[in-house]
């Protein structure tokens, strides 16, 4: 696809980037691994692949999508799992709910109809996605239904415009958050997220969850 680039996060993702890259090998995106190069087992993997690997100089999950979107030089990227929760077939939904309604950023949403869907959701990430997108929408007028999927198109220069800062989680809310101050034009549109892959995830919901209320609490008085 022309004007559009892959960023995907794929810190000790062995087990599960070869598969994933291999669904993507068909719909020809210029795409960006952000590893570590400790993490030599990863790094094997994603060589076998036409990629362009970024070796990550910072720590975190927010820090690698920073790195990664100051590389693209493409019209928009697709931040995009490496853990095969995420699926391909929806990219050119997306890429089309934003390039034919003129949309800064389309956020794929589990929770927007009957056409979306979790199969790795847990009770205790589920309502606290949903606490968090309330807020977003009190607050700051989200207009969107699951603030912490990040599985997002967005245009390359007005993202680059946000400075955005977050080297954790808080990434998936400083984000729109930016992004709706700046009047930036938001969507989101039906996704459905599959199981992942190896199994594990890498959030822990209370920590990860008090970092994002706080960092909430910053955005709405700075």
């Amino acid at each position: 696809m022309k004007n559009l680039s892959l960023i995907i996060p794929a810190k000790y993702e062995k087990e599960s980037l070869p598969k994933v890259l291999i669904e993507l090998k068909k719909y020809k995106i210029i795409t960006y691994i952000i590893l570590e190069k400790k993490d030599i087992e990863t790094v094997k993997c994603a060589k076998k692949f036409r990629v362009n690997i970024v070796y990550q100089k910072g720590k975190g999950y927010g820090n690698a999508l920073i790195e990664g979107i100051q590389r693209v030089k493409t019209k928009y990227f697709i931040i995009f799992n490496a853990d095969g929760s995420f699926n391909p077939s929806e990219i050119k939904k997306i890429v089309k709910k934003a390039t034919s309604t003129n949309y800064d950023m389309v956020f794929a949403s589990r929770y927007e109809n009957r056409n979306s869907g979790s199969e790795d959701d847990t009770w205790v990430t589920f309502i606290g996605n949903k606490i968090f997108t309330l807020i977003g929408k009190i607050f700051f007028g989200l207009p969107i239904s699951d603030i912490l999927y990040t599985y997002v198109l967005c245009d390359t220069k007005k993202t680059k415009k946000l400075k955005l800062k977050s080297n954790d989680f808080r990434f998936c809310v400083e984000l729109p958050i930016k992004a709706i101050k700046k009047n930036y034009r938001i969507t989101s549109i039906s996704s459905y997220e599959r199981s992942r892959i190896a199994g594990r995830k890498k959030v822990n919901a209370i920590r990860d969850g008090f970092l994002i209320l706080t960092s909430m609490i910053k955005l709405f008085f700075y």
